[in-house]
């Protein structure tokens, strides 16, 4: 399709328009820009040109939608499938594999991985350079400037996750530099880049630990020498008494010995996260949207999922109750409610057409220390998408009186003494308006960005307020680029420890 075609010109704005800046930044990486100005009108630029220079221009943009994971606007801005897609690229590509590779490990990649890089290359890269480094992405653009990462030349990226402790993405790179080796690709003078690098040689057994962390083991025949003190290292040798003797730098040595004593702390400040399954998630879909979304995702966490549809405040209610009070329900290591419902500001409405609801903090009280003994100090997230009604008059109240919230006691748990009732609450209350509802096959922006996160970050730790930020971030970008529908989040918690979902 021509570039001059007035319809192609329309999918490359519609496009730049909806993607986000972290997005607008991944499709310029992908393209091949390294420097680019992060604006709206840049992209449409950079994208007309790309388009223009390939025969079949419109395959990239489709590309570029399908490894982003923007379906929708596959099916309507590019109007194909993502499964059309997927089988035209199992033939045919425009994207090259190393940056769609990088952009892959960038996106499994979080903050504290960053500084953990930003400091193993801080011999490397200068202070003016690292300070600006916000992702992985941004590294392999500053490396691929100074020539030490190409296509053909990865070796250094692979060391350099395999020292931060990622070895699952060290594997990613190996597993892409294996497939793309050719003889061409040990020349001398990459040889001699192997042999310079400042950090251990792949040659070297790797010992993974159980927490993902590796120790490169040297060989009976390595050398006795010390690396930097700026390499993250701990090199072993057997002496001639059988016994192993560490060396490493004294300022590492100092920065091992207090990380360590910090994990040995922080394991004291964390809720036990790790049985399978995690727990149960209710899930109330009230609209008929995003409960099945909800469903995959907290499944494929490893929570026993329990979805209602098209519910009424009474049959919510009772729904909430019966759960509460099934002590199997809440073996395990803790619980999450997920809502969504047309509602005012502090009631719920179900399915029905009149009444004022059920107040969102009774909803909440039904799965308190005193209501439900078993989840004393678990944790208890709940998740709720609002859409605002106009609120009822008095005469049709149907609102719920506090005696109809039975309770079945601490039937003796001496802890509930010990927690205070409302602790260990995660809350995250979402709301737009109704009018939302009337766009055709409409999703929660919010309820995107929370399954999105949930995804990104399944198969690894992942802090619960770092993955509600990429929720923000996500809401707060949809809300810059679409004033009239907006959405608003609420976020409370009482939580007493750190809470990592894995």
């Amino acid at each position: 399709m021509a570039l001059s075609d007035p319809h192609q010109l329309q999918v490359i704005s519609d496009i730049s328009e909806a993607l986000s800046s972290e997005e607008r930044r991944r499709v310029f990486y992908m393209c091949e820009v390294l420097v680019p100005d992060n604006s709206v009108s840049h992209m449409k630029e950079m994208l007309k040109g790309e388009v223009m220079r390939r025969e079949a221009g419109h395959l990239l943009l489709e590309e570029l939608m399908l490894h982003l994971r923007r379906f929708e606007l596959l099916r309507k801005v590019c109007k194909t499938s993502r499964e059309a897609m997927e089988r035209t690229c199992a033939h045919r590509t425009c994207l090259q594999r190393f940056r769609v590779v990088m952009d892959n490990i960038s996106e499994e990649m979080d903050s504290e991985d960053i500084n953990s890089l930003k400091f193993l290359l801080s011999d490397t890269l200068s202070h003016e350079k690292l300070s600006k480094i916000e992702s992985f992405l941004d590294v392999i653009t500053e490396l691929e400037k100074l020539d030490m990462v190409s296509p053909e030349r990865v070796d250094f990226v692979e060391k350099c996750l395999m020292n931060i402790g990622r070895v699952d993405l060290s594997k990613q790179v190996n597993t892409y530099r294996k497939s793309a080796e050719t003889p061409e690709c040990y020349s001398a003078e990459q040889q001699q880049y192997k042999t310079s690098s400042s950090l251990p040689s792949a040659n070297h057994p790797v010992k993974e630990t159980r927490q993902g962390q590796v120790i490169h083991c040297a060989s009976e025949n390595t050398p006795l020498s010390t690396y930097r003190e700026e390499s993250c290292q701990v090199r072993f040798a057997l002496n001639p008494a059988g016994t192993i003797t560490t060396y490493l730098s004294s300022f590492y040595l100092v920065k091992t010995f207090m990380k360590l004593i910090f994990l040995l702390q922080s394991q004291l400040d964390l809720y036990k996260f790790n049985t399978n399954p995690r727990g149960v998630c209710v899930i109330i879909d009230c609209v008929g949207n995003d409960g099945d979304m909800l469903e995959q995702t907290f499944k494929a966490l490893l929570f026993t999922v329990v979805l209602y549809k098209w519910m009424s405040v009474d049959n919510t209610l009772s729904a909430l109750r019966g759960i509460s009070r099934q002590r199997q329900n809440f073996e395990s290591d803790g619980f999450v409610c997920c809502i969504i419902s047309r509602g005012t500001a502090s009631h719920l409405l179900g399915t029905d057409s009149y009444g004022m609801g059920l107040h969102l903090d009774k909803i909440r009280r039904l799965f308190t220390a005193d209501a439900c003994p078993m989840l004393v100090g678990k944790p208890k997230l709940f998740f709720i998408q609002r859409y605002g009604v106009v609120e009822f008059q008095p005469y049709a109240r149907l609102d719920y009186r506090d005696e109809d919230l039975e309770t079945d006691g601490c039937q003796g748990t001496p802890r509930c003494d010990v927690i205070p009732t409302d602790a260990d609450v995660f809350w995250s209350h979402c709301w737009t308006d109704e009018h939302q509802l009337e766009q055709e096959q409409h999703h929660s922006i919010y309820l995107k960005a929370l399954t999105d996160a949930l995804r990104k970050g399944q198969g690894r730790k992942t802090h619960l307020v770092d993955l509600h930020t990429r929720v923000n971030g996500a809401v707060f970008e949809h809300n810059k680029n679409n004033p009239g529908g907006k959405y608003h989040i609420d976020v409370k918690h009482t939580l007493r420890k750190d809470l990592y979902l894995q």
